[in-house]
Parts: C-alpha cells; sequence; structure tokens
C-alpha cells in the first residue's frame, strides 16, 4: 500500500460500567467524529481518520441488549488487565498519555483464526455483519483477546460452538477488546477447533474515518491496513494471524449497487427477494485482516485478460469507476498488463488467481491498496487522460499500479509479522517499482535521479528531525506516523544495497529463497536478511544494522595516487547513529585525469569498518574517482578535506563521467556551491559560477535524444534539498540566492535557452499536435525539457518589458497546448507572475479559464488550487486563505487540503515569513483538520516540527504554533505524537 491507517492507542482500559458512565462526559468534550461530510482522495500517502486517544468511546451509545464497544488493543497483548490506577486516570483526566508499543514486547497469539466465513447485509444507513470464525490453538496459555472498535461496531449476538455467551461470565468488554476465557476454548492436546459467531451491526454512512466499511459517494468499500477490519467485526487484527477466508457473501439493493466484489474467486450470485441481489466470493490464499475488501457500488468498467506464463493461467482483468470516469481507465489497465509481464521476466512470479479486480475510489485515505485479488485505488493513482493527468500522473499511475500488484508477492504472499516489520513489505515492494518504472522507461539513469532527489528533499529531511526512526521502527504510539519515507523510501535503499552488494543474480536467488521458505507466513526483516545470505553462501550479519540505525550516515573520502608504485589509495570513513560500523556499499569508478577515460569500471567496495583504504594498482597516471555511482548507499558523501581542485573534479565529472547519475550529481554539486556562496555574498572569491556556466552550457547543447536527462542536468536542486546541508536555514535568503543562479544563467545563456525552446515547439508540432498526445520516453522528455527551459525563460522578469514578454510567452503555451503537462506548466509560471495590469490579466484569465475547463473535475481542481498556493506573490498567504472560503474547497477532503494548505507549506520562502502568520495558518488549520482526519492532521503538523533548524526568531515562533497544538483539548493520538515528541528538549 502507499500508506495505511491505523487506530489509537490508550494508557489504560476502562469496564464496560466504567464506559456507560463516561460516555456523556467524552461526547461533552469531544469534537464529533461522524460529520456529514465528504472525504475525498489524497494524491499521496494515507490519511485516516482516528479515535483520539483521551476519549476512547466518543459518540458512544448505549442500546438494549447492545455493547457498542471495539478494539484498539496493543499487538503485543494477549490478555488485558485493568489497575485501579490506570482506570482512575482514563476515566478522571482528559489528557492521558497514550500508550507506547514495543517491538522488543512481540508476544505470538495463544488462539488464532483459521478460516473465516462472513455475511455483509448492507442496507441504507446500516449494514450487519455476522462472522463465523473457526478457533484453533496456537501457543495457548491465555485468553482469546479480539478486537473492535467501540465507536464503529455494535454487538448483536455472539456464540461460540453453538452455545450462545453471557457478558460478564464467558466473555468481558473492556475499552476496544473482548475476551472469551480460555477454558471455553480448543485444545491442543486433543486438535480440536471452535466455531465463534458474531452479529453486528455498523453504520458507513457515519464513518468519516475512511477506516473499516464506508460509504463513499454512492459506494460502500473497505480499507483495513493497518487496523481497520477491527471497525467492521471482531478479530484478532494484527498481521501475523493468517487466515482462509472461505466464504464472503454481500446482499445489496441491486439498482443502486449492481456490482457486488470481493477478495479472490466469485463462487456465485443471483437476486433475492426485495430487488436486491447478493455475490459470494472465496479467497484460497491465507491473509492478514489487513487485506480483506468488499466493494459494492454503481460502477462502470474497462476489462481485458492475461495468460500468466508458464502456467497458462487465463486471468480476467477489470479496472473499475464510477461510470462518468471509465474513459479515464484505459491507463491503468495497461499498465497492470505490464507489471504481471515484468514480474513474471524478471523474478518468476506468477499470478494465483482467476480474477485481478481494481476499483478507483473518489473518497480514499490511501494512495492505493494491495487488497488480496480487490486492489483499491484513490482515483489520483488511477484515472488518467491527456487533458486531465500531466506525464508525471500517468508515469506515477503505472508505478503504482506496479507497486500494488507486486503486493501479491511481496506482502501479501508473504506478509509481515507485526507493523514494526512494515518495510519489509514496503521497502522491498517500493524497490520493485522503482526497477519496473526503470525498465518502462527505458533509462534506469532518469528514474535514479527521480528517486534519489525525492529521497533527498524528504526522507534525508526525516532522517534528520525529531520525528527520525530506523527503518524497522523499535517503538510507535500510533501505527499512523510510521507509514513514512524512512519505512518506504529508504527502505528500498536498503533493498537495493542488498541488490549492489549480491550482483543481480545473487538477490534473485536471495529473493527464491525467500519466496521459498516463507510462503504463506507471516515473518521479519531478519527473515529476509537470513534468505539473502544463506541463498548466496554468505554472512551478511553485519548488514542488518541499517534496520535498527536511525540518521543519515556520512561516508568520507580521500585519496592519492602513487606514481612510483603505480597505485592509487582511496580511504572511506564513516559516521553515523550505529555503535558499530555499517557494511556499506560504495560503488566506485576510476576515470584517468588527462583523457578522462574510464580505466576501472564500476567497482562495488565493501565498506565494514570505520575507516578502511582500498588499492588500485596498474595504473599509468593520476585518476580520479567517480564516488557512490548509481548512489549505491543512502548516505551523504563528502571529501575529507576540501580544497580548491574540489569543484574542478566535479567540473571534470559533470563533463565526462561515464556514469549517468554521476554526471548529473556533479552538476548538482556545482549548482549547489554556487548557490551557497550567492547566499554568504562570496561568490566573487572562486571560479565556480565558471564551472556552472560550462556545465550548464554544455547541458543545454547535449546530443541525443535523452531530453529528461537533460532536463534534469539543467534544473537546480530544490530549496529543500538545499536546505538539509544548512546549519541554520534562512528560506528566504535561500530562495533568494537559488533565485539568483537561475537568473543569471537564464540571462546568460538567454538566446540558446529561446531557441532551443523554439526548436522543440516546433518538433512537437510535426510530430503530432492536438488531442494526439504522446507516451513514449523521447515524447515525454521534449515536454518535460521545454517546460524547464520556460520556467528559465519566464524567471526573467526584472522590468515591465520583460514582465510583459513571460507572460506572453507563457500565455501562448497555456493557450495553445491541449495536454495537461504543457498547460499545467505553463500556468505554473503564469501564477507567479506580478506587476503591471496587463500581466495580471493574462495571469487572473490563465487561472479562470483553467477552472472552467475543469467543469468540476476533482483532480484538475486539484491543480487549480495547489499552483496558486505555490505562487511565488508577495500576498500569496492572503490569497491561500482566500481560497480556504472558495466553494470548492473543503477541509473534509485530504486531495483538497492537501493541495492548498500542504502545498503551501512547501511554498518555503512564504510559509517562513519573518512575521510568523505562515505558522500561525498552518496550526489553525492543523486543529481544525484534527477533528476530522487525524491522520492527516499529522502530516500537517510536520510543516513544524523542524524548529530546531531555524533562526531563533523563527524557531520560537514555529514552536508556539506547536505548543498550541499540543495545549488542545482534545487531541488526536497521531497529531499528539508528532507535536509531543518534537517539543521534546
Amino acid at each position: 500500500s502507499l500508506a495505511s491507517p491505523t487506530a489509537a492507542f490508550r494508557v489504560a482500559k476502562t469496564s464496560a460500567r466504567s464506559a456507560a458512565k463516561t460516555a456523556a462526559a467524552h461526547r461533552r468534550r469531544a469534537a464529533t467524529t461522524f460529520l456529514p461530510a465528504t472525504i475525498a482522495t489524497s494524491s499521496s500517502s494515507s490519511f485516516s481518520l482516528q479515535s483520539t486517544y483521551h476519549h476512547p468511546r466518543r459518540h458512544l451509545t448505549m442500546a438494549p441488549l447492545t455493547n457498542l464497544r471495539g478494539g484498539s488493543s496493543a499487538l503485543f497483548s494477549t490478555t488485558t488487565t485493568t489497575t485501579e490506577e490506570s482506570t482512575t486516570e482514563e476515566t478522571s483526566s482528559s489528557s492521558a498519555v497514550p500508550k507506547e508499543i514495543f517491538r522488543s514486547d512481540y508476544t505470538p497469539l495463544p488462539f488464532k483464526v483459521s478460516n473465516v466465513a462472513m455475511n455483509f447485509d448492507i442496507r441504507d444507513g446500516t449494514t450487519f455483519v455476522e462472522t463465523e470464525l473457526t478457533i484453533v490453538q496456537n501457543t495457548g496459555g491465555g485468553d482469546l483477546v479480539l478486537d473492535g472498535e467501540a465507536d464503529a461496531l455494535t454487538l448483536l449476538s455472539i456464540s461460540l460452538d453453538g452455545k450462545d455467551l453471557v457478558e460478564g461470565v464467558d466473555y468481558t468488554i473492556e475499552g476496544d477488546t473482548l475476551t472469551i476465557v480460555e477454558a471455553l476454548l480448543p485444545s491442543s492436546a486433543d486438535g480440536s477447533t471452535s466455531v465463534l459467531k458474531t452479529k453486528v451491526e455498523v453504520c458507513p454512512e457515519k464513518n468519516t474515518q475512511l477506516s473499516g466499511l464506508y460509504k463513499s459517494g454512492s459506494m460502500y468499500c473497505t480499507q483495513c491496513e493497518a487496523m481497520g477490519f477491527r471497525r467492521i467485526t471482531y478479530y484478532p487484527d494484527r498481521p501475523d494471524n493468517m487466515a482462509i477466508f472461505d466464504s464472503v457473501r454481500i446482499e445489496a439493493d441491486k439498482e443502486a449497487y449492481p456490482v457486488l466484489l470481493g477478495n479472490g474467486n466469485k463462487l456465485e450470485g443471483g437476486d433475492v427477494e426485495g430487488g436486491r441481489h447478493y455475490a459470494v466470493w472465496e479467497d484460497p490464499f491465507p491473509k492478514p485482516s489487513y487485506l480483506f475488501c468488499i466493494v459494492a457500488g454503481n460502477l462502470g468498467s474497462v476489462s481485458s485478460s492475461y495468460t500468466t506464463v508458464p502456467s497458462g493461467r487465463e486471468v480476467h482483468l477489470e479496472v473499475y469507476s464510477e461510470p462518468e470516469n471509465v474513459s479515464k481507465l484505459g491507463h491503468a489497465l495497461e499498465s497492470l498488463k505490464k507489471s504481471m509481464k515484468w514480474d513474471e521476466d524478471t523474478f518468476g512470479l506468477e499470478y494465483d488467481l482467476d480474477i485481478y479486480n481494481v476499483v478507483a475510489v473518489n473518497d480514499f485515505n490511501m494512495g492505493a491498496m494491495e487488497n488480496k485479488g480487490l486492489n483499491v485505488f484513490n482515483t489520483a493513482y488511477c484515472l488518467a487522460d491527456p487533458k486531465s493527468a500531466t506525464d508525471s500522473d500517468y508515469e506515477r499511475i503505472e508505478s503504482v499500479i506496479g507497486h500494488e500488484y507486486f503486493h501479491n508477492w511481496t506482502g501479501n504472499r508473504v506478509t509481515c509479522r507485526d507493523w514494526f516489520q512494515l518495510t519489509l513489505k514496503e521497502g522491498l515492494t517500493v524497490y520493485r517499482d522503482q526497477e519496473f518504472s526503470g525498465d518502462m522507461m527505458q533509462s534506469h539513469a532518469v528514474k535514479r535521479i527521480e528517486d534519489v532527489a525525492s529521497l533527498r528533499g524528504r526522507q534525508f529531511a526525516e532522517d534528520a528531525g525529531p520525528m527520525s526512526h530506523p527503518v524497522r521502527p523499535d517503538s510507535y504510539i500510533s501505527m499512523d506516523n510510521f507509514y513514512t519515507a524512512t519505512v518506504y523510501s529508504k527502505g528500498a535503499e536498503v533493498v537495493r544495497m542488498y541488490r549492489t552488494l549480491l550482483g543481480k543474480d545473487g538477490f534473485r536467488k536471495g529473493m527464491d529463497l525467500y519466496f521459498e521458505r516463507h510462503d504463506g507466513d507471516a515473518v521479519t526483516c531478519d527473515d529476509f536478511c537470513s534468505a539473502m545470505g544463506d541463498a548466496n553462501g554468505v554472512d551478511i550479519s553485519q548488514f542488518s544494522r541499517w534496520y535498527q540505525t536511525n540518521g543519515t550516515p556520512t561516508v568520507k573520502y580521500s585519496s592519492k595516487y602513487d606514481d612510483e608504485s603505480k597505485t592509487f589509495y582511496l580511504t572511506l570513513s564513516q559516521e553515523s547513529n550505529s555503535d558499530e560500523p555499517l557494511l556499506i556499499p560504495v560503488s566506485v569508478g576510476l576515470l584517468d585525469k588527462e583523457s578522462g577515460e574510464e580505466v576501472v569500471a564500476t567497482k562495488v567496495l565493501e565498506l565494514k569498518e570505520m575507516e578502511q583504504t582500498f588499492e588500485f594498482d596498474g595504473l599509468d597516471g593520476d585518476v580520479l574517482p567517480s564516488m557512490l555511482r548509481g548512489f549505491s548507499a543512502p548516505v551523504k558523501l563528502v571529501r575529507a578535506e576540501s580544497d580548491a581542485s574540489e569543484e574542478e573534479d566535479l567540473a571534470f565529472l559533470a563533463a565526462r563521467d561515464t556514469d549517468g547519475f554521476n554526471r548529473w550529481e556533479a552538476g548538482q554539486k556545482l549548482y549547489t556551491s554556487l548557490i551557497f556562496q550567492t547566499l554568504e555574498g562570496n561568490q566573487d572569491e572562486s571560479k565556480t559560477l565558471d564551472y556552472v556556466e560550462e556545465a550548464f552550457g554544455r547541458a543545454l547543447n547535449m546530443d541525443g535524444n535523452d531530453y529528461s536527462i537533460q532536463a534534469y542536468a539543467l534544473t537546480l536542486p530544490s530549496e529543500s534539498t538545499l536546505a538539509e546541508d544548512m546549519t541554520v536555514v534562512d528560506p528566504v535568503a535561500l530562495h533568494k540566492a537559488r533565485g539568483s543562479v537561475r537568473e543569471s544563467l537564464a540571462r546568460k545563456y538567454f538566446s540558446e535557452i529561446r531557441a532551443k525552446y523554439d526548436e522543440l515547439t516546433k518538433a512537437m508540432e510535426s510530430s503530432g499536435s492536438g488531442e494526439d498526445i504522446k507516451l513514449d520516453a523521447t515524447s515525454i522528455g521534449q515536454r518535460r525539457l521545454r517546460n524547464v527551459l520556460l520556467s528559465y525563460l519566464c524567471c526573467i522578469k526584472d522590468t515591465a518589458e520583460e514582465r510583459d514578454a513571460a507572460s506572453e510567452l507563457a500565455m501562448k503555451q497555456f493557450e495553445s497546448s491541449y495536454g495537461m503537462t504543457d498547460r499545467y506548466s505553463a500556468l505554473n509560471c503564469l501564477a507567479s507572475m506580478d506587476g503591471e495590469e496587463s500581466v495580471v490579466a493574462r495571469r487572473d484569465a490563465a487561472l479562470q479559464k483553467f477552472f472552467d475547463d475543469a467543469e468540476g473535475d476533482a483532480l484538475v481542481l486539484n491543480k487549480w488550487f495547489m499552483c496558486q498556493a505555490l505562487a511565488d506573490l508577495p500576498d500569496v498567504l492572503d490569497r491561500v486563505k482566500a481560497l480556504v472560503k472558495h466553494p470548492d474547497f473543503t477541509l473534509t477532503n485530504p486531495n483538497r487540503c492537501s493541495s492548498l494548505i500542504s502545498a503551501f507549506t512547501m511554498n518555503a520562502a512564504h510559509f517562513h515569513a519573518e512575521d510568523g502568520e505562515g505558522y500561525k495558518f498552518l496550526g489553525e488549520m492543523t486543529a481544525e483538520v484534527d477533528k476530522l482526519n487525524p491522520q492527516l492532521s499529522s502530516r500537517m503538523g510536520r510543516g513544524l516540527i523542524q524548529w530546531r533548524k531555524y533562526s531563533e526568531e523563527r524557531g520560537a515562533l514555529m514552536k508556539s504554533a506547536l505548543q498550541q497544538l499540543a495545549d488542545m483539548e482534545p487531541i488526536s493520538s497521531d497529531l499528539f505524537e508528532v507535536v509531543s515528541t518534537s517539543l521534546k528538549e
């Protein structure tokens, strides 16, 4: 999945009696959770609404013979205990500290569920869920503890082996758990089983958390990762309980919900009385509850088939959406076919069911979810046509379709034992989708540049902040907060290092052994590491330290050439938060200093000690090392002793390095150096400008058709990436310095940039125009390069004449472009135009035209809000505040909220304005969103947590906004964890 929800934890569990006693008080204190609003999708990570930690039973109602209770029980608890002290703490205080869960406390379940049968009776306003669980003894020595969230479930009946159970005698409900005493349960001595039957009532229409079963527009659907299944029924809702769902029956009104979908293969379907119908689904493969899914709705679709190799299984493929969006599903379907073939060709992995369904959902907290045989996708990651989707959108959809399909083996067939092992499935699958995308792009260098730029811009900042954690965390309060760039992106880098160390064939052998050993199991990161080592007969136990080390390591290097022995010496050292040295693969090539010829091809050096020296002999002359080729490890690489020759070497590498990534990297380091010199006011003291202009001019005149590489070579490092190299960040000064370098290059090469822009425009027009938008690598690269050039041409706007020329050029591209890529790039340029009446008129006309042409398309309107939030205008905050009141904006829509509020926080120079108004605005918005969507609010709150990296004045203002959030009552556990962690001294 692309991030997932989980439930809140609390310090203590109250008894059933105390729950009833405190319900009214909780309702008075709490902002209501069930708000009558339509929640829309998020374009990136998962955002889930969930319980606030200090009133887990808010909105509790008591009905005759009914217990409205359920479970956010700790994953590592097999029994529940209530102490007088803890009960008093929760019932008497609305500010209890949430419970921290530790990986070291993992305990296997004493009883497991082996088989499941369910029946969903969907009615307007109420859905009845009947569940039959086959219970078997696992380790014994404890009661059966089932999770079931109090604010979601009403228990109507419960029986064990045909006998109705009595509360207080046979079972208890305390807080969010239902416990059945061990004496009633099967014994391993005779191999017996028990059958537990429950019937609950849920209200999907009021479930604004979008976790469990909920209503999205005219569609019912589910989201169960990480802990949503407990909002559907009582169950041991943790990933190490893998059960076979033998039968899932769904019944609903036939006219309103003609499509009924479930996991696995469809067994039967038909009509029933009252204009209703049903479908029965079976999933023959054991799965954890987080992979459960049903969908009921009025849906349109596109379909096809795929024949697997070598088995020859014919698989029916179908992608669903609301009827009006069916024309945008074709790209997703074709991407699915490509994914299936790639996994067969690359890893020998075939699909294992007869049906593969994908459903696009407007109201979805995540990017997408890999439910077995029934993927659910945020519409932003599934719907595409040239008028609404950019090239990046198309590429992202292909990547995410692949990601969720690849989960069928790395996540579904083999899953994680507990949520601390999340990177086992997510890091591995991100690596797989990166490799898939590189193959589809036909340029792994382009893909690597994109991935590393993203890693440095987001994950490095996370590593350096108060929420820093290893790829396998040791503890959490809310699991929602650990669906992070570290777990996903850095986790993928950890997997990539296995591939670098073991080689392509060795990595494949390790993957084969991993599946051979663990198919059908819930396992750990250590199991994956062992399979990699054992398959190749090597001891890589040292490598496992990556799983427990937070922060970004630093690798320093120095070198010398001995002319007499013709030997080159390369000394590497490492610094990290690990008490012992990490195993770091450092890929190195050597270039002759005179000719630029590669004299030593890429070689992987294994840095295992705190410092090591590597020797290269037989060299006829001095060489220059090309270090960390392909970004072979997620580290910061620095020269041990910086001197005047460093930039000369970078210029040499930018011109001659045979490694495409490192050639780009050398240029980025030169750009960075010049920007910081400009920031510090000492640009005139070095030759850096000469080196940068030379590198820029060379990139501008590159030969060949690799337009994407050319575009990235011309692009300066982002402000977020640059900020990671600053001890104290001044966003306003950094923005100004970067802008100054950009404008300087644009002015020096204006004629060449304009000529190249016109040349590309002409070539694109001659190769196809209008609605004929081509998505091959060359066409995408041409558009990417042309839009980079447009951004340079539009940054020259000091005079009225320059502003008029820039806005006229951008407007011309905006009006002449059919495809969203070129149109939106032009709009972004226009959105930052200001000054004369004619310039403002063009800007406003383009924004209005873009809005009108959207015709209510949610994904296009998100782009409209975002480009205005990112505009480089002096009054941008006032504009954002005005847009909050726009009739098409709502805080209850995660996509819409992110496109405006979160986007504004990325507009660093304006968000970090010295008056602190940006911080105040974000704090106020975060407080409002926390009442609706704690997972989204916790992500929004992260915009304030790096306060220590800024000046004392800015830091104090950010800290004040954080403290106001910390003082809120109530506050969700998601936001509490982020805020309280960042405020720790």
